[in-house]
């Protein structure tokens, strides 16, 4: 199991179940959002469970998929795309230790122009 939350405490969450390696995103949306890339981790939707969600608020993204952060410290959290299955959780989110590890970019091509990756994991111009 591991456990989350937001900066202020208005959003805790856990998951009871397994959760992928650390996923990096480079779009701009998710750098948007973030302010910079985006480190997130995925479960299945069913598997996350909320201890507090008082803060949680969901915003409408795009046509594909929603954001949840909470409206009192504005932490990002949550990816969930529309009739999927899992979701995606921050990484930073996760309190530690997490046992995860970054696995690769994503939609490097859209990467701010202020940085480089050099990390020599794989990197994918698109969805990866």
């Amino acid at each position: 199991m591991h456990k989350g939350s937001c900066l202020c405490g208005d959003v805790r969450f856990r998951i009871d179940g397994p959760m992928r390696s650390i996923t990096a995103c480079h779009c701009r949306q998710c750098r948007k959002q973030s302010g910079h890339l985006w480190a997130v981790t995925s479960a299945a939707k069913d598997d996350l469970r909320f201890d507090c969600d008082d803060g949680l608020t969901w915003y409408r993204a795009s046509t594909a998929a929603r954001r949840g952060f909470c409206n009192r410290c504005g932490s990002t959290l949550f990816w969930k795309p529309d009739g999927e299955p899992r979701i995606c959780i921050t990484a930073a989110s996760l309190d530690e230790p997490t046992g995860l590890r970054l696995e690769k970019h994503v939609f490097v091509a859209d990467k701010g122009d202020y940085y480089d990756i050099d990390d020599g994991l794989p990197q994918h111009d698109a969805d990866g």
